[in-house]
């Protein structure tokens, strides 16, 4: 019988790491070839790692909550033949396997010590404490120090911190804080009453027993903590201004049949709001930015973001890449892939790295504006408000009249840290005067 070595599957090019959230085989378990072996994770996109061969599995090298690496081997299958014409795989005993993990550990300390900033002491692996570079980074963010992290106590495998373990911790947090402050504090001073206020811990929910809990999903308590870290991050400020896409939507109604039999994709206005984003960004560069401690990182490609919905109600935000490069077939056959694997949980790691500026599109759902948050480390992001035909005073040089127009809101946060309101105004500004310089003779 000849051994087959199952090994994490490279997942894009800016994804080198993985985190085992479930194994659907066991040892010993008969596996065919494509089915799924073990389920991962990578930030926000699950996956499944499916077997290339047919088999049976004779050993899992990792854990759940195990962080592995592009390229490692996670399983050995044996299948049938001799050893002849297939490279065997090497016996991992548990003593080489324990040391396969510390080298493992060992290039991750290593990566995190490099990423550190200078100012701040690095997160170590602490005596027989595992730390995987998520919980490393959460950490970081939010200024956990060694000692405070060494504390937390882990449900994981042998006792390792887990990023649910995390955000516990940091929703926890500012409770904890207060009872130490209290517990360590030798006597009061005196002090303005202002000064002493210290911010109130939330008030505990309390479940009556006709109510229904229900437990928040791992993406689920992932967006929250994004949510909460960018507003803690970002200045945000919003500036609203309203379009008339009359043209637009005469146009899109005029060509979207033809463009259906030439192309065979739906031609929505997403697309068509894609590209005027894209060509505003090009006009203000310093909206397509991140912010780096003191320092401004200036992105060079456009890469456009755009949330979608998942199946169980949950946003990602796949990622149209250099989209300022981009016709409108092109842009309109890459909004509808990333849209369909959204919603049938088929987007792979890569599709949601990388972005520089989002777009959402909170007409989807009726809502006529609406206040986004910053999808880190962006410093804007554009809300498209639904489409409504209303009365409006249309200017002609024979005077103005009364008419009937397609209008939309449009709400622009941004991180005020960076952006002015200048930069912030004029850059919606474009996005609207590009919609409504629509040219309605436009060829497809």
């Amino acid at each position: 019988m000849a051994k087959f070595e199952l090994k994490l599957p490279k997942m894009g090019e800016s994804v080198a790491e993985a985190t085992i959230t479930s194994w659907l085989k066991e040892v010993g378990d008969t596996i065919e070839a494509d089915e799924a072996v073990l389920e991962i994770a990578t930030d926000k996109v699950d996956s499944e790692v499916p077997s290339e061969v047919d088999g049976v599995l004779v050993e899992k090298l990792f854990e759940v909550d195990d962080v592995v690496q592009v390229g490692q081997t996670i399983a050995v299958i044996e299948i049938d033949g001799d050893d002849s014409g297939s490279a065997e795989a090497p016996k991992f005993e548990p003593a080489k396997v324990e040391a396969v993990k510390e080298t493992v550990a060992v290039a991750e300390v290593a990566k995190t010590v490099v990423a550190a900033k200078e100012t701040a002491a690095p997160i170590v692996n602490s005596g027989d404490r595992f730390y995987s570079p998520l919980v490393k980074n959460m950490a970081k963010q939010e200024g956990i120090s060694q000692d405070e992290l060494d504390s937390i106590t882990g449900t994981g495998k042998d006792g390792r911190v887990t990023k649910n373990d995390m955000l516990s911790y940091i929703q926890n947090r500012g409770t904890q804080s207060q009872e130490v402050s209290t517990k360590t504090e030798e006597a009061p001073k005196a002090t303005p009453a202002k000064a002493t206020q210290s911010k109130s811990a939330p008030t505990p929910v309390v479940a009556s027993g006709d109510d229904e809990i229900i437990e928040m999903t791992r993406m689920g308590k992932l967006i929250a903590h994004h949510m909460v870290e960018s507003v803690q991050t970002s200045a945000h400020v919003q500036s609203f201004i309203e379009a008339d896409v009359t043209k637009i939507w005469n146009w899109r109604k005029k060509v979207k049949d033809e463009f259906f039999k030439r192309e065979g994709e739906n031609l929505t206005f997403t697309p068509i709001f894609m590209e005027a984003v894209a060509k505003a960004l090009r006009d203000f560069p310093m909206m397509n930015i991140s912010v780096q401690g003191d320092s401004i990182i200036k992105k060079k490609h456009i890469n456009l973001g755009m949330a979608a919905a998942l199946p169980d109600g949950n946003l990602i935000v796949p990622v149209i890449k250099d989209a300022d490069q981009l016709n409108l077939v092109g842009m309109t056959k890459k909004v509808n892939d990333l849209a369909g694997r959204a919603r049938n949980n088929a987007l792979k790691p890569d599709d949601i790295q990388g972005g520089t500026y989002t777009v959402t599109n909170v007409g989807t759902f009726g809502s006529i504006m609406g206040t986004p948050i910053i999808n880190q480390p962006q410093v804007g992001i554009l809300a498209l408000g639904a489409i409504r035909k209303v009365p409006a005073v249309v200017e002609t040089p024979e005077g103005d009249f009364i008419g009937i127009r397609y209008k939309m809101f449009m709400s622009h946060s941004y991180d005020h840290r960076v952006v002015n309101g200048a930069l912030g105004g004029q850059f919606v500004k474009a996005v609207k005067d590009y919609l409504e310089a629509w040219d309605s003779n436009r060829e497809i």
